[in-house]
């Protein structure tokens, strides 16, 4: 089966997080990854814990499909030969600060005179543009500056970073959808364009109801723990030998809840009538709601709550969502036969299509172990 992407080739020059998510999701569907690394180094990942047989696992996880070619970007000559690629290339991904590309004579500007139809996507911390875009940035700054820090977490702690890098992995998901939508517009028109992703931007565009509620009522969203800010009972709760979450966000899942409970007074409690009411008395209810769960295990609580057609959930270890039957039936987590780590099993691709699923089925390479044949490729290109 051909996949959607087969016909597209992309020249990824990113490094880390951002851009390698990115790459790695459009070689999932089919697209030619070639992906420029530094002679002798290479991608920062590639020294990234954790490690099988020294092969790092973070390195393997974003790169899996791709072609290595190392090169040197301060020689002339590699400079032509990256030129000459584009000339067949249909995308080019970079997360180098803002002016790199600039200096090397490999910006869009400059690519576009080469190939017209170039989709070029720019990943940096504050974008290619504004008061901030000569900043560094990692991930915590992007949490910080884009307002996510400030709400994650508990009140009387200090602001805290959320368990994973979502300013990398936001940019990332942009940055794919974008390079889409520029796939279609050229499809229908033969443009190129320019793509600028900003992790600030995409943290910031994943505020959601916080921004409004600071746009539309003047009110500026603190941190609240795990609760929701206008719907209760969400939250993470304590039952006998655990924590689980229950998620009501209306008045039907309330009446719910009180049924599984055997509670069918609660809900006439003029405390608990409404969402309003109930987000207003929270902890009141968060009381109340504890106190019924030290009855139970999670595990009953959790089966009591969903049979009875509430949301709820117990919280679970990496280990155990790895493991987890639900996990392995969606294919989330997918088993790869690599050169040199051997067996190992990497994240799964959540995108679900039904007539043109991803396919991960090729290794993260070697260190510029693409470098021969694209410079074969190359040679033949201009003879």
């Amino acid at each position: 089966m051909k996949q959607p992407l087969a016909n597209v080739k992309v020249l990824d020059f990113t490094r880390v997080l951002a851009g390698p998510y990115c790459t790695m999701l459009l070689g999932d569907m089919g697209a030619e990854v070639i992906k420029i690394e530094k002679p002798g180094i290479g991608d920062d990942t590639r020294s990234f814990g954790p490690f099988k047989n020294n092969e790092s696992g973070y390195f393997m996880f974003l790169n899996r499909g791709k072609k290595s070619i190392a090169l040197d970007l301060k020689q002339p000559e590699s400079i032509g030969m990256i030129k000459e690629l584009v000339k067949e290339a249909d995308v080019i991904v970079e997360n180098f600060r803002p002016g790199v590309m600039d200096k090397l004579g490999l910006d869009y500007d400059s690519l576009q005179t080469v190939n017209p139809r170039i989709i070029y996507t720019s990943i940096s911390g504050f974008g290619q543009y504004g008061p901030y875009s000569q900043r560094p940035a990692y991930d915590l700054v992007a949490q910080a500056m884009g307002g996510l820090a400030s709400i994650t977490g508990h009140p009387d702690q200090q602001p805290t970073r959320a368990g994973a890098s979502l300013g990398d992995m936001s940019a990332a998901l942009y940055a794919a959808f974008g390079i889409m939508v520029a796939l279609f517009h050229r499809e229908q028109t033969g443009e190129g364009q320019y793509i600028d992703i900003a992790m600030v931007d995409s943290i910031f565009s994943m505020l959601e109801s916080n921004v409004m509620r600071y746009t539309a009522e003047g009110m500026i969203p603190e941190r609240i723990g795990s609760r929701h800010p206008i719907s209760s009972p969400f939250d993470i709760y304590e039952a006998q030998d655990g924590y689980i979450v229950i998620a009501v966000a209306n008045d039907s899942l309330f009446k719910r809840l009180c049924a599984v409970m055997k509670r069918p007074e609660l809900e006439e409690d003029e405390r608990f009538h409404t969402d309003a009411q109930r987000t207003h008395n929270e902890a009141a209810l968060k009381v109340i709601i504890e106190e019924w769960l030290q009855g139970h295990t999670v595990k009953e609580a959790v089966e009591l709550i969903n049979n009875g057609g509430v949301p709820s959930s117990p919280i679970l270890n990496i280990d155990e969502i790895c493991e987890n039957k639900h996990t392995k039936v969606r294919e989330m987590l997918v088993e790869m036969d690599h050169p040199i780590a051997g067996k190992v099993r990497i994240p799964g691709n959540p995108v679900k299509l039904s007539k043109t699923p991803p396919v991960i089925d090729r290794p993260s390479p070697g260190l510029g172990e693409h470098t021969d044949e694209i410079i074969e490729q190359f040679k033949k290109v201009r003879n």
